[in-house]
């Protein structure tokens, strides 16, 4: 059973906290792991661009010259696709990007992710701290005191109603850190797990996560 490190905000271990085996222990599956990161990337794109066809732009109602007789190719308007004012061929048109993934799959897939982390001895538990104010400061010392300053860090919060006020002081304290991104359970991806070297859980993101993905 895969065990994780349990430390204060001030740096100091307060000890070890064994996870479930089934979803933090499992053999991560890369495939799966690549199919949703492909499908969320899909997700936040715009699917915004758009191009006007020849039908679209406006003018060219009228035939530009006659037929025969000037040695020129025959047109029959000025907004056709080879010319200039025209309309585009085959041009980009408002699409949703967005790819269907199966719940059990996403949830294969963060289980591999924060397999993955673990095996690499890359995820800890933050644990018996308080916060009475946002403090950048308090969470610079905190990763120099763990030697992964120079890191990119993800911090995983709950937000849930007892600790809400707790866990916005630590997005607050952490958003103007360079590489270090904070984040609730409910938003927990594929794309920062991959992206961030160090992951940061407090225990109630722990609790949850472990009740989501059981």
């Amino acid at each position: 059973m895969p065990v994780l490190n349990v430390y204060k905000l001030d740096g100091s271990q307060a000890g070890t906290v064994e996870v479930n085996n089934e979803i933090f222990g499992i053999e991560p599956n890369k495939n799966v792991m690549h199919e949703v990161l492909v499908a969320e990337l899909a997700e936040v794109r715009q699917g915004s661009a758009s191009t006007k066809t020849r039908a679209e732009v406006r003018g060219g109602g009228r035939k530009p010259f006659r037929q025969k007789g000037t040695g020129r190719a025959r047109q029959g308007s000025t907004r056709a696709p080879h010319m200039v004012g025209g309309g585009v061929a085959h041009g980009p048109k408002p699409r949703n990007y967005a790819k269907k993934i199966n719940k059990k799959v996403r949830k294969l897939a963060l289980k591999s992710a924060l397999a993955t982390k673990i095996n690499e001895g890359n995820v800890i538990v933050l644990d018996d701290f308080s916060l009475e104010t946002p403090k950048t400061k308090t969470f610079i010392n905190f990763a120099k005191a763990l030697n992964f300053d120079n890191a990119k860090q993800l911090y995983v919060v709950s937000f849930d109603s007892e600790n809400f006020d707790r866990d916005y002081f630590v997005e607050l304290s952490t958003r103007n850190i360079e590489k270090v991104i904070t984040i609730s359970t409910r938003e927990l991806n594929i794309y920062w797990l991959i992206k961030q070297d160090k992951v940061v859980l407090t225990k109630e993101a722990l609790a949850t996560i472990e009740e989501v993905l059981a």
